[in-house]
Parts: structure tokens; sequence; C-alpha cells
């Protein structure tokens, strides 16, 4: 691919800086969403535009994403949340787990790779992946393929969701909770949920944020038993306790509701830069390398939980 690695040398440093600069700048705007911002960084990449020291900083903004969007949590309506949510939240997530390791084993896909996309689905998508990856040292393309997966699979359960809880007829609560085990990112939840009604949106977003605090005592999981084999320590993801802290600190102080909406703003702004950066750090070597196997552990994981999880609401 002369021609893509051409264009890279065409450029100057200045020049790359000034495109980089411009894209990021446009990720603050709501008409960037994750999947466009990973979208672009892997057309960057493929044209060879790419700016060899950003790397750097994409696990710095990754981590800084998820301590900042932990301001957005809102612990109070956790706490007071029924205990089947949190009960449902945490047998999908168990579920999903096992079956993601078992299923990595089976299909012989990249371990990485496959705990990304376990984590992804069995949690919270690109926010789950986000928190992991750090931790696993998980590379550009592992990363980026998770993503795609996750974000292909949510696009299609927020169309098809609503059509499937309207056939079977399910009252707004059971749909609400379906959504929110069944469905991956936050945004597809809620998305659906206000699809289905007021009440399905409420439950739903509700069930969806104790399935998301599950990020921590996955994570901390995955670091004390993916251990560093060179060195043979654990790896302590120390982001993970800023993120704690941002969420007891909307918790402790709740009049300051206004200043953790801009934060947490920021770190969803912040996690559509992560993801561009990642985009435009892959290769085509390196995305090869994640295979067809690695999707069809997804969509397996995916009908999964979903068609569990329908089940057990709907037969209990």
């Amino acid at each position: 691919m002369p021609c893509m690695k051409g264009l890279d040398m065409t450029l100057s440093t200045r020049q790359i800086n000034l495109i980089y600069s411009t894209v990021i700048f446009l990720c603050f705007m709501p008409f960037i969403s994750p999947a466009i911002a990973l979208a672009l960084g892997i057309m960057f990449s493929l044209i060879g535009l790419k700016h060899h020291n950003i790397n750097k900083y994409t696990s710095l903004s990754l981590q800084a994403s998820i301590v900042l969007m932990g301001f957005g949590m809102n612990l109070t309506q956790v706490i007071t949340a029924s205990k089947a949510g949190f009960f449902h939240t945490a047998i999908s997530v168990v579920f999903v787990m096992g079956a993601g390791f078992l299923l990595t084993k089976l299909l012989r896909v990249d371990s990485k790779t496959g705990l990304l996309i376990s984590g992804g689905t069995a949690i919270c998508g690109g926010s789950a992946i986000a928190a992991i990856a750090p931790v696993i040292n998980a590379k550009n393309y592992q990363i980026s393929f998770s993503l795609v997966v996750i974000f292909v699979l949510n696009a299609i359960a927020l169309v098809i969701f609503p059509v499937i809880g309207h056939h079977f007829n399910l009252s707004q609560e059971t749909f609400g909770t379906w959504a929110a085990i069944a469905i991956h990112d936050t945004s597809s939840v809620v998305g659906a949920g206000a699809t289905y009604g007021a009440e399905a949106l409420q439950v739903a977003t509700t069930v969806k944020l104790i399935r998301a605090l599950w990020i921590i005592p996955l994570t901390l999981f995955i670091a004390f038993t993916q251990k560093n084999r060179s060195e043979g320590k654990v790896k302590i993801p120390w982001f993970i306790g800023l993120f704690v802290i941002s969420i007891t600190i909307a918790y402790l102080f709740p009049s300051l509701k206004p200043t953790y909406d801009h934060l947490n703003w920021l770190g969803r702004r912040g996690m559509v830069i992560a993801l561009f950066l990642i985009g435009s750090n892959i290769s085509l070597a390196e995305a090869k390398k994640a295979g067809v196997k690695s999707f069809i552990l997804g969509i397996l994981l995916w009908l999964l939980i979903g068609i569990s999880s329908f089940i057990a609401l709907t037969t209990i």
C-alpha cells in the first residue's frame, strides 16, 4: 500500500497536527458519535494519515474519561433500586463472562479480544471496554474490533428490541429490565426504553445504572487475575479508585449536580476522542488478527444474553 503510506509523507507535521486538532475539536460536537469517531480514526489509519506521537495519550484519555463519567452515576437511584434489579444484573454479568470465557476458548479467539467483547456485552459496551483495555494492555486493533462488534449489535438492538417487545406484548417494566440487561451501551438502552414508553425508560435507566457499576468489581477482578507475566506483578487499575471517588462525591454533595453534569459530559466527549485515537492507530494487518471468529463470539454472546434474559423475565 505505497500510496497510503505516501500520504503521511506528503504532509508536514504541522499539517497533520492541524488535521488531528480539528477532528478532536469536532469530537466535542454532538453530531460526532462514538461510532463515527471510531470510523474516522480507522479511515485516517487506512489512508496513512497517522499522528505518530499521539498514541501515548490513548490510554490516559480512556482512563480520564471513565473517571469523569463517574460523576454522572446516580448512586441514590442504585441504592433505592429494587433488589430484583441487582439480582438480575449480577446473574447476567456472571453468566455472560463465564460464557464468554468458554466461547473464546472454543472459537480460538484472541484472549484479550474475547475478554473485551465479553466485558462489553456483560456490562455496558464501550465504557466497559474502555475500563478493561488499559488493565490488560490491549492493543489498538483488539480495542477497535471489540468496539465495532458492540456498536453494530447496539444499532441492531435499538431497532429490533421495541418491535419484539410489542410483538410479545411485554409490560413496560419487563421490557425496561430486558433492555437494560441485554443491550450493551447506555445510550441504546435509553433509546430503546424511550421508544417503548415512559415507564420502560425509567426502569431501563435504573437497572442499567446498576449493571454499569459492575465495571468496578469486574475490572479489579481482571487486574488481580491477569498478572504481568514478565514481572509476575498485579497491575492495579488506580483510575477505578478515582472512578469510585467521583461517584461517591456526586452522592455526598448532590447540590453540585450542575457541575457533575458538565464533568460527565466532558467524560463522554473524552471517550469519543479516545475512540478516534484508537481507530487512527490500527492497521489492516492488525485488524485481520481479530478475525471473523471474534465477530461470531460477539453475536453469540449477544443472542445468548438476549434470549436467556427474555425467557427468564417472561416465564419466572
